[in-house]
């Protein structure tokens, strides 16, 4: 959980300025015709108006986020821990193995695509108000300051607008990236035994 945690802020930190760019681009809105921003006008306007700084809007909402991954992996461990309990209890012969390794990976794709559903449920709100905090001359200043306003104005559904694109987003994504991880960590486990057997 922790190493989730960490995980999380580090890469919130460093990659804050890319999502704000890309969340600015993502809003710009122009008149038919018109020419639209590319990234480097973007930066640019940024650093003019807010300097530095300017990169990190929306950062509070951001490291709140931080639960959503917390949350995921917490899930994630719990239902793959179950998975794995079932599946030694279970047991198969030697030559059922093949059919084996192919449902663990796909139980774990589906422990994936749970656990992130849940997770994303659970914490949701931090997404809207981070899009908020990034917009170009917004109102929005505060992360607290902005669900308020955000409760205020347009209600407790506001906190949800946008989740099913979200998931039909993030669910494919994630379970296929925990499946491609565990896939990697089984191979990586089965050359290493291999070469230990042959080491003896």
């Amino acid at each position: 959980m922790t190493s989730a945690g960490v995980a999380g802020f580090t890469a919130i930190t460093i990659t804050n300025p890319i999502w704000l760019v890309k969340t600015r681009l993502q809003l710009d809105a122009r008149n038919r015709g018109e020419r639209r921003m590319n990234a480097f006008e973007c930066v640019r306007k940024v650093y003019r108006s807010d300097g530095i700084k300017g990169f990190y809007r929306g950062m509070s909402a951001s490291y709140a986020g931080i639960s959503e991954t917390v949350i995921h992996f917490v899930i994630y461990e719990n239902i793959k821990q179950k998975i794995l309990e079932c599946n030694s209890a279970s047991g198969m012969d030697k030559e059922d193995e093949p059919v084996k390794k192919a449902s663990d990976f796909v139980s774990m794709m589906a422990a994936a695509a749970t656990s992130k559903t849940c997770a994303t449920s659970i914490a949701y709100p931090h997404e809207v108000v981070r899009t908020r905090l990034r917009e170009e001359g917004t109102k929005y200043r505060s992360f607290f300051q902005t669900l308020s306003l955000l409760m205020q104005e347009e209600g407790y559904s506001s906190f949800y607008r946008g989740l099913a694109t979200h998931l039909i987003r993030q669910i494919p994504n994630t379970a296929i990236m925990m499946t491609t991880y565990e896939v990697v960590v089984y191979l990586l486990n089965r050359q290493q035994h291999y070469y230990l057997t042959i080491g003896k």
